[in-house]
């Protein structure tokens, strides 16, 4: 276990579910981690409101203020080190990040990807997803990268496609379950089962080679 509990910063852009998700675990000590900030580059972010009503310190920065994004990303990592994060945490940040922050915390920052990568990175994923046929879609907990949705996946959440489903019911689908393996990833690093070593993620003491995948067609009661 963690000598204390992990301190995290989760970056938004929008609503910030899983945010609260990972919140909501984190009061319940059902992660041994502790959200030490939100931030968002939207100062209407809704999030920040649900984050505020949570007890959690919060922060908006915004993009065009600084001129530059090299100059954005240096204040928002400034930011981020004043609360001594232990992660960085995207979720629903829909900023493209630079070199130079991801490598400030290279090997300490998630992000959670609607699409079961390497399939559909970027935007759009379940219409790409419905369009492309596909039979099986859900999401993806990864480490970050400076690879667009391209670095290593520790977790993947699968649904099969419904032959009713559309664009919203596909999305609500895969958020639930994003609701569900974000917070489990998180807890994995607090627990000390998931780490981030010799430059690759390790589970349980082995190297993690291909994300774990859990199937939640059996689990869905809609």
């Amino acid at each position: 276990m963690s000598p204390r509990p992990l301190a995290l910063a989760i970056l938004i852009s929008g609503r910030g579910s899983n945010m609260a998700a990972i919140a909501r675990r984190c009061a319940a000590q059902e992660i041994d981690a502790t959200v030490a900030c939100v931030a968002s580059d939207r100062a209407d972010a809704p999030g920040l409101a649900t984050a505020r009503a949570l007890g959690i310190e919060t922060a908006a920065l915004a993009p065009a203020a600084y001129g530059t994004r090299d100059a954005f990303e240096s204040a928002l990592g400034e930011r981020l080190d004043a609360v001594r994060p232990d992660l960085v945490i995207l979720a629903g940040f829909m900023r493209i990040l630079g070199g130079g922050f991801v490598a400030r915390y290279h090997g300490r920052m998630l992000n959670i990807h609607p699409s079961l990568l390497p399939k559909f990175k970027g935007l759009h994923t379940h219409r790409r997803a419905l369009e492309a046929g596909e039979i099986a879609h859900g999401c993806s907990v990864h480490y970050v990268t400076e690879e667009l949705d391209g670095g290593p996946v520790v977790l993947q959440g699968q649904i099969g496609v419904r032959a009713g489903d559309d664009e919203p019911s596909l999305s609500a689908r895969v958020q639930a379950i994003e609701h569900i393996l974000y917070p489990r990833a998180i807890g994995w690093i607090a627990s000390g089962r998931l780490a981030w070593r010799n430059d690759r993620p390790w589970l349980d003491g082995h190297a993690l080679t291909t994300p774990v995948v859990e199937d939640f067609d059996a689990l869905e009661t809609s």
